[in-house]
C-alpha cells in the first residue's frame, strides 16, 4: 500500500508519499481551512500515486475525528469529511502523536514537539496517549506553551527559552516517568547539551509515524 502522509502544522504543510524522498510543503496559516488544504495537497502530489492518506493534525484528535478547532489554522476543521474530500481512505491523528509514532522505539516514551505550540503524546509498550501538555498552566498565568512554543522564543530569546524548555523537561519526566524522551519539532534544533535520557526527534519522522498507522501490526491509537 502506498501512502500519502500529511503533516499539519500552523506555518507548513509537509507531505510525502510513501515511495518517495524528498517532501514537499506549502504555507498554512490563521485563513487556511481544511477544503483549501484538500485542494492544495492534491495539486502539489498531483504526480505521486497513494491509495491511502494519514493526517497529523495539530489539536485534539478522538477515535479518527477532529474534536476542536485548530489554534493557529482558519475554522470548519471539526466534522470536515476528509475521506470525502480525498476520495480515498483516511486515518487522522494528533500531529504530535504522528511523529512519536515514527521515532518510537520501545517501552516507555513521552514526546515533546517544539514548534509553533507544544506537540505532546506518550507512547507505553506500543500503545500511544495523544496529549494536550502545552495548555496546562506552569508559570505567571501562562502555559508550557506560551513558554516554549514559537512567540515563547521570540518573547525569551533562545538562552533563556532553553532553560524553560529544560525546566519543562525536567517536570513533566517527574510526574510521568517515561523511560526516554524525545524532543521533536521545527525548533529542537535549537537545543544544546542534552541531558542524560533525553535525544531529539527528527521532523523526518512525521512521515514514517505516517507510513506506520497503515502498516499491519503497527503501534496502537
Amino acid at each position: 500500500m502506498k501512502v500519502l502522509a500529511i503533516d499539519l502544522g500552523g506555518t507548513h504543510v509537509k507531505v510525502l508519499a510513501s515511495d518517495q524522498t524528498e517532501p514537499r510543503r506549502f504555507e498554512s496559516g490563521p485563513s487556511l481551512t481544511p477544503s483549501q488544504m484538500v485542494e492544495k495537497v492534491r495539486d502539489l502530489a498531483d504526480d505521486w500515486s497513494y491509495s491511502a492518506i494519514s493526517i497529523g493534525y495539530p489539536g485534539l484528535v478522538v477515535h479518527d475525528r477532529i474534536a476542536t478547532e485548530p489554534r493557529n489554522l482558519g475554522r470548519g476543521w471539526v466534522g470536515f469529511d476528509f475521506g470525502a474530500a480525498f476520495g480515498l481512505p483516511v486515518k487522522l491523528i494528533n500531529d504530535a502523536a504522528m511523529q512519536a509514532l515514527g521515532g518510537y522505539e520501545g517501552g516507555s516514551m513521552l514526546f515533546l514537539g517544539l514548534g509553533t505550540g507544544l506537540g505532546s503524546a506518550m507512547i507505553v509498550d506500543g500503545q500511544i496517549e495523544p496529549m494536550e501538555l502545552g495548555h496546562l498552566p506552569y508559570r505567571k498565568g501562562r502555559t508550557y506553551e506560551d513558554y516554549v512554543g514559537a512567540a515563547g522564543l521570540k518573547r525569551l530569546g533562545q538562552q533563556k527559552w532553553r532553560k524553560h524548555v529544560w525546566a519543562m523537561v525536567d517536570l513533566l519526566r517527574g510526574a510521568l516517568e517515561p523511560d526516554s524522551v524525545v524532543v521533536g519539532g521545527g525548533n529542537a534544533a535549537r537545543l544544546t547539551s542534552l541531558p542524560p535520557g533525553v535525544r531529539l526527534g527528527d521532523n523526518a519522522n512525521a512521515f514514517v509515524g505516517g507510513f506506520r498507522l497503515w502498516q499491519e501490526g503497527g503501534l496502537k491509537t
